[in-house]
C-alpha cells in the first residue's frame, strides 16, 4: 500500500515471515500449535502452584510469575500474527502498532528483570542455604516481583516515547511479523539518531547487563555445586543449571543481537524474534517446572490421573 510523501501514515502493513500462501498456512499451524502449548503448559503450572500449599515457596512463586509473563509476552504478538497468516489484509493501525510496541517491551522488559531475579534466587538458595528463608521472605519476594514490573514499565515507556515523536509519511511497509521500534525507525521521515541511541541503551545494554548478571550468578552456583560430595547430587544440579542456562540464552542472546546494533534490514531479526517471543515461552514450562519432581507429584495428586504436555506424560 503506497503512501505519498507529506501524508501522515495512519496504518502500517506487516509483511510477515513469508509472502508464499502455502508457507503461511504451515506457519499458521506451527504458531497455533506452539501458542496452544504455551497457554496449556503455563495455565497448568499456575493452577498446580496455586492449589498446592507445599508449593507456596519463593521459588515456585517466581516460577508462577514467569508463567504469567510468558502468557502475556506471547499473547502480545502471536494472535495478531495468526490472523495475518490467513488474512489478505496485513494492516495494523498506527495506534495499535505503538500499543503493541509498548506491551511487547513492558512484558519483555519485566521478564528480562524477572529471569535475573530468578537467577539471584537460585544463587541465594544454593550458595547461602541457611539464610535463604530469612533473605527471601514473603515481603521481599513481593517487593522484588513488583520492582520487575516497575522496571518493565519504565523500560517500555523509554522505548515507546521516542518512537511516538518520529514522523511517518511513507512508505508504510514493516518487514516484520509484529511492530517493534527498530523496523519503524527505517520508515521514519524525521531524524532517528537520538531514538536509536535511546533504543540501544534502553534495550540492548539493559538486556546485556541482565544476561551478564544471570551468567555470573550461575558461575557462583556451579562453583558451589562442584563442592557437593555426592556424584548424583552434582549430576542433578548440573542438569538443572544447564537447562536453565539454555532457556536464558535463547531469550537473552537474540535480544542482545537485535537491539545492540543500529536499525537495518537484517534478515536474522525475524528468526531472533521467534526465539524470544515464542520458543522460550514454549520451553519455559517444561524446562523450569514440569521436569520438577514436586510439581509432577502435585499434578498427579490434584488431577488423580496422568497429565500430558508437549507429548510427555507426567506420572
Amino acid at each position: 500500500m503506497a503512501v505519498r510523501n507529506g501524508t501522515r501514515v495512519t496504518q502500517f502493513i506487516l509483511l510477515g515471515l513469508s509472502s508464499d500462501p502455502d508457507l503461511q498456512i504451515v506457519l499458521f499451524v506451527l504458531f497455533l500449535a506452539m501458542y496452544l502449548l504455551i497457554i496449556t503448559g503455563n495455565l497448568l503450572i499456575l493452577v498446580t502452584i496455586y492449589m498446592d500449599p507445599q508449593l507456596h515457596t519463593p521459588m515456585y512463586f517466581f516460577l508462577s510469575h514467569l508463567s504469567v509473563l510468558d502468557l502475556g509476552f506471547s499473547t502480545v504478538t502471536v494472535p495478531r500474527s495468526l490472523v495475518h497468516f490467513l488474512s489478505q489484509s496485513k494492516a495494523i493501525s498506527f495506534s495499535d502498532c505503538i500499543t503493541q510496541i509498548f506491551f511487547l517491551h513492558f512484558i519483555g522488559g519485566t521478564e528480562c528483570f524477572h529471569l535475573t531475579l530468578m537467577a539471584y534466587d537460585r544463587y541465594v538458595a544454593i550458595c547461602n542455604p541457611l539464610r535463604y528463608t530469612t533473605i527471601m521472605n514473603r515481603r521481599v519476594c513481593l517487593l522484588l516481583v513488583l520492582s520487575t514490573w516497575v522496571g518493565g514499565f519504565i523500560h517500555a515507556f523509554g522505548q515507546t516515547f521516542p518512537t511516538i515523536q518520529l514522523s511517518f509519511c511513507g512508505p508504510n511497509e514493516i518487514d516484520h511479523f509484529f511492530c517493534d521500534a527498530h523496523p519503524l525507525f527505517l520508515l521514519a521521515c524525521s531524524g532517528t539518531l537520538m531514538s536509536e541511541v535511546v533504543d540501544m541503551v534502553n534495550s540492548g545494554i539493559l538486556t546485556l547487563a541482565c544476561f551478564i548478571v544471570v551468567f555470573i550468578s550461575y558461575i557462583y552456583i556451579i562453583t558451589t555445586v562442584l563442592k557437593i560430595r555426592s556424584a548424583e547430587g552434582r549430576r542433578k544440579a548440573f542438569s538443572t543449571c544447564a537447562s536453565h542456562l539454555m532457556v536464558v540464552t535463547l531469550f537473552f542472546i537474540p535480544s542482545v543481537f537485535t537491539y545492540m546494533r543500529p536499525p537495518g534490514p537484517y534478515a536474522p531479526d525475524k528468526l531472533f524474534s521467534i526465539f524470544f517471543n515464542i520458543v522460550t515461552p514454549w520451553l519455559n514450562p517444561f524446562i523450569y517446572t514440569l521436569r520438577n519432581e514436586k510439581v509432577r507429584k502435585s499434578m498427579k495428586k490434584l488431577g488423580g490421573r496422568k497429565v500430558s504436555f508437549w507429548g510427555i506424560h507426567i506420572n
